[in-house]
């Protein structure tokens, strides 16, 4: 590895870490979101939280995007720890390329780099907000993944033609379902009511193909584990708030066992 690879998580966390003064907002909104959750309730944990928070999302990106350059096709599995997680969902991820699943997740772990590393075992549909920089979203599109990754503009929504695509190519179609939704159901989220979509509830009831729900978090340079139970399934009938109240719980449960490597700086909740 070169050595911008070799230290690219540090580069991040060490920039985001001289930016961190000059943020007294995000600083107070992290450390607000942090305690309302109940991840402690020490005010300096929560801080020493937030700071790590920030500084992981700047390393993640770092390390994303050198990702390309240090995974291939040959050594793509020894980057990834299935060691704790649930054998059936493992097994949809990477051992049933012939049936598309849905991959629910929200702004915690290494979603960026997890994608790109995926790809090597199923094509990936990524719902996504792409850049509105045309020439950074072409320089993503062309380098920043180099395998079978497919990114949608969330604001174009799960068209006919996504879903066409994703049954044909039978990928794993990804969801961050943790943002604001002003148009969302009202449901719990970390003991909290937040506006959450409901779209990924609705494709995997309609669809009746299994979800699996949770992250991939960082546990040492380009090594990530799987954090999350056994896959979903909804029958056709089931209620889509219902379903999507599980898979924020589902969600929860990963963010609390990692909560330093959530972005808890931005406004998730907007109700209380």
């Amino acid at each position: 590895m070169t050595f911008v690879q070799r230290h690219a998580y540090r580069i991040g966390t060490s920039f985001a870490a001289f930016l961190w003064p000059f943020f007294a907002k995000r600083r107070r909104l992290s450390m607000d979101n942090i305690l309302k959750c109940g991840i402690t309730d020490d005010r300096q944990e929560a801080k020493r939280i937030a700071k790590k928070a920030w500084c992981h999302l700047a390393g993640h990106v770092m390390e994303a995007l050198c990702v390309p350059g240090v995974v291939n096709a040959s050594n793509w599995r020894e980057h990834l720890d299935f060691g704790s997680a649930d054998p059936d969902a493992v097994r949809l991820l990477l051992d049933t390329p012939d049936v598309p699943i849905l991959l629910v997740s929200g702004h915690h772990g290494v979603w960026e780099a997890a994608t790109n590393i995926l790809s090597f075992a199923r094509p990936m549909i990524a719902i996504a907000r792409t850049m509105n920089n045309r020439f950074v979203a072409d320089w993503m599109r062309n380098h920043h993944f180099r395998g079978p990754v497919t990114v949608v503009d969330k604001k174009n929504g799960i068209t006919k033609a996504v879903l066409e695509k994703w049954e044909r190519d039978r990928a794993a179609m990804t969801i961050l379902m943790d943002q604001h939704d002003s148009k969302g159901a009202m449901l719990e989220f970390m003991g909290r009511k937040a506006k959450t979509t409901t779209s990924a509830a609705r494709l995997a009831i309609r669809s009746g193909r299994p979800v699996v729900v949770g992250s991939f978090v960082r546990i040492a340079p380009y090594r990530y584990r799987l954090v999350g139970g056994a896959p979903l399934a909804f029958p056709k009938d089931a209620n889509r708030e219902f379903a999507a109240q599980l898979l924020n719980d589902r969600i929860a449960e990963a963010v609390r066992q990692y909560p330093e490597q959530y972005l808890w700086a931005h406004r998730r909740w907007r109700y209380d």
